[in-house]
């Protein structure tokens, strides 16, 4: 009689919204990672009945189903009126806003370093998590009352407040990904507390982490960098792709969210390359869900959301491949890209993409403003010599840095090590 195969220890992985149909860059991650980590551990994710991150709402009902080998347990959100959250944000402003100006001047680490957990303001900056869209006190209390049963929690997005309440609840035997960048959110109080109770943080990017020891210094323990790879699926037929969405033989590609904080700036830059370059310009391609209308530019195409076979196919057959986000932690799409020889684009005021060009070695290239994005859009869809030498380097550069392999083995070994 064959011995009885070991139980899995148990592992949950917090997100604020999970499912094949959500976009979005953390909750992408977080899917991938859970799967690729579910051959090891007993994995769940523990999220929210939340589907729309804007407007907020309990669009997914209550309770479990299982996606991938994965089991997912959904908790409805307390708060689906966003005026009430409004409220308590703007009580919360002005300690967030004064830890911002001693970063722009330069004086919040040393501050960060004599002051771990930041007291002034923390208590309404608490009370503004509690009353966020994505605050749930089911997933709360589950989590204080079941906590012994897991190995490790992972939670993901400095953002929202699943990440600050594992942290209150679970911080001894949580692993943080913060996916943290410069912006306003990233400064609040509370926040502070929140990592100094985390057990370990995993960052994506080694500007990433550059910037959290700027702006939290002692409060952050063990920490290292991790990453996150890519799923290659299988692109659909390019001919069904092209004549369902109606796309050109060449263009120019932008994948995600199309909302005014990912592509504002970039369709007037779009707009003013195509004025310049006339009968060459080439379309622009803006495949995602749609959260704000892109206006009356011409030569736009709109797909809307396109399942990951369909969008892996619209990669493959563009011409450049643009990433205007000022915000990033890692950028998927980008190493997606990367993967399969498209050449990229990024915006050079974001630490981590312009990080990602240094790196590679010339795998991508960056613009800092208009004429910088319109001179290297021209330069790149016109020369082909120079986008095959981008694409072998931004291929190498992906594989070996981001691969699977690598990325599952060292989250194994933290978890073991907590």
């Amino acid at each position: 009689m064959k011995e009885k195969e070991k139980e899995k220890e148990k592992i949950a992985f917090v997100v604020i919204r999970y499912g094949k149909d959500i976009n979005g860059g953390a909750e992408q991650h977080c899917r991938m990672l859970a799967e690729h980590l579910s051959g090891q551990y007993d994995t769940e994710v523990l999220t929210t009945c939340v589907r729309n991150y804007r407007t907020g709402g309990n669009e997914f009902p209550e309770g479990t189903e299982t996606i991938n080998g994965v089991l997912v347990r959904r908790f409805a959100a307390d708060i689906t009126d966003t005026e009430v959250e409004r409220a308590y944000t703007r009580k919360a402003k002005p300690a967030r806003r004064t830890r911002q100006f001693l970063f722009r001047a330069c004086l919040l680490p040393l501050i960060s370093r004599l002051m771990p957990i930041w007291k002034p303001g923390l208590v309404k900056d608490e009370e503004a998590q509690k009353h966020s869209r994505f605050y749930s006190s089911g997933m709360v209390d589950y989590i204080r009352e079941n906590k012994d049963r897991y190995k490790a929690f992972i939670a993901f997005t400095v953002d929202y407040a699943p990440f600050w309440y594992t942290a209150m609840e679970a911080g001894e035997k949580a692993i943080a990904i913060p996916t943290l960048h410069n912006a306003k959110i990233s400064f609040r109080p509370s926040l502070t507390e929140a990592f100094s109770r985390y057990r370990y943080t995993a960052f994506n990017t080694p500007a990433e982490k550059k910037l959290a020891d700027r702006i939290f210094g002692k409060a952050i323990g063990a920490s290292g960098i991790i990453g996150c790879g890519i799923e290659a699926d299988r692109p659909a037929p390019w001919d069904d792709v092209k004549a369902k969405y109606c796309l050109p033989d060449r263009y120019i590609l932008y994948l995600g969210r199309v909302d005014n904080s990912k592509t504002g700036k970039i369709l007037s830059f779009w707009s003013a390359y195509r004025k310049t370059a006339g009968n060459e310009a080439l379309p622009l391609v803006l495949a995602g869900g749609i959260y704000d209308s892109p206006g009356d530019f011409e030569g736009i195409i709109c797909t809307g959301y396109v399942d990951d076979s369909e969008k892996r196919s619209i990669l493959q057959h563009a011409s450049l491949f643009i990433n205007p986000s000022y915000y990033e932690s890692l950028s998927l799409v980008v190493l997606e890209a990367l993967n399969d020889r498209v050449p990229v684009l990024v915006n050079g005021r974001c630490a981590v993409l312009r990080e990602h060009c240094i790196r590679s070695g010339g795998g991508l290239e960056y613009y800092m403003d208009r004429k910088d994005f319109i001179r290297k859009v021209s330069y790149l869809t016109s020369s082909e010599a120079n986008r095959s030498v981008m694409a072998d380097k931004g291929k190498e550069y992906y594989e070996a840095n981001y691969s699977w392999e690598t990325v599952v083995r060292k989250f194994a070994d933290v978890i073991e090590e907590i």
